[in-house]
């Protein structure tokens, strides 16, 4: 009796799995951009938890950054990912590139981004790198100026230096 209610449920539990709707697919690309083990030291002794950076976009001009800290790094990357979603912010992109260079500094990180030729690609490296890519930038130049060794601090500097760009107006004859 017993073993044949087990196969009940276990039958149930499959026909609700295929009853189940396939997850959808999120109007998002994601990149893990850090993931740090940090510590608070308490009477009892140290405790543990992750902080996980995540940058999302859409590859049409919107992206992302969040930062949050999770007991575990799926938890930490999942909060990260809800941040992210709340500080989207919009980049115009004009011909694959920025319409006009910018420069930003943040705590200790200095970033410089400048319009690149069409066919040149993403010259930048680390955080820029992905937040280009995932911003939906083809063809930028870009240089840290002032080294850190900080990846969120340059992430944010660069958002901020997108964030300073105008649109450029086309022009009427």
């Amino acid at each position: 009796m017993e073993q044949n209610t087990q196969n009940q449920r276990r039958d149930n539990r499959r026909s609700a799995q295929s009853r189940r709707e396939p997850r959808e697919k999120s109007e998002f690309d994601s990149r893990l951009l850090d993931v740090a083990r940090v510590a608070r030291v308490t009477k009892g002794g140290k405790r543990f938890s992750f902080r996980a950076t995540i940058i999302i976009g859409d590859g049409k001009g919107r992206v992302g950054i969040g930062v949050a800290q999770g007991t575990d790094v799926a938890q930490a990357m999942q909060k990260a990912t809800q941040k992210a979603k709340k500080h989207i912010v919009h980049v115009p992109i004009s011909k694959g590139t920025i319409p006009h260079a910018t420069m930003y500094k943040y705590h200790s990180a200095c970033v410089t981004l400048k319009p690149a030729s069409l066919g040149s690609g993403v010259k930048a490296g680390g955080a820029v790198r992905i937040i280009a890519k995932l911003a939906g930038i083809e063809n930028i130049t870009a240089k840290l100026t002032e080294r850190t060794g900080n990846k969120i601090n340059i992430a944010r500097a660069t958002l901020e230096a997108l964030m300073q760009i105008k649109k450029s107006k086309p022009i009427s004859n």
